[in-house]
């Protein structure tokens, strides 16, 4: 039960944290989320991108938090902590 906890919250995380990069491209880019990422893969900037994804992370884990749902909230966390280093491995190759 106590995994299952983890890998809801981590795929909660993940989702967040996808959704955190569509919300910025669709409020803050003028073009298309495709163009949008070919231009920051291009640029070198898509690690910035997914890392201010990450920020929508804040809410499912203060959420999880609030309902004393630790293991949830604990899989939201390693979800970013497994972008970051994510980020961190892909900014090195």
């Amino acid at each position: 039960m106590i995994k299952q906890d983890i890998l809801i919250g981590f795929l909660t995380g993940l989702a967040a944290n996808i959704g955190g990069v569509l919300l910025y491209v669709a409020l803050l880019s003028e073009v298309d989320i495709d163009t949008t990422l070919k231009n920051a893969i291009a640029n070198d900037y898509l690690g910035k991108i997914i890392a201010l994804g990450a920020i929508l992370n804040f809410l499912p884990f203060f959420v999880f938090l609030k309902k004393k749902q630790n293991y949830h909230a604990r899989g939201v966390l390693l979800a970013t902590v497994a972008v970051a280093v994510g980020i961190a491995i892909y900014k090195f190759i």
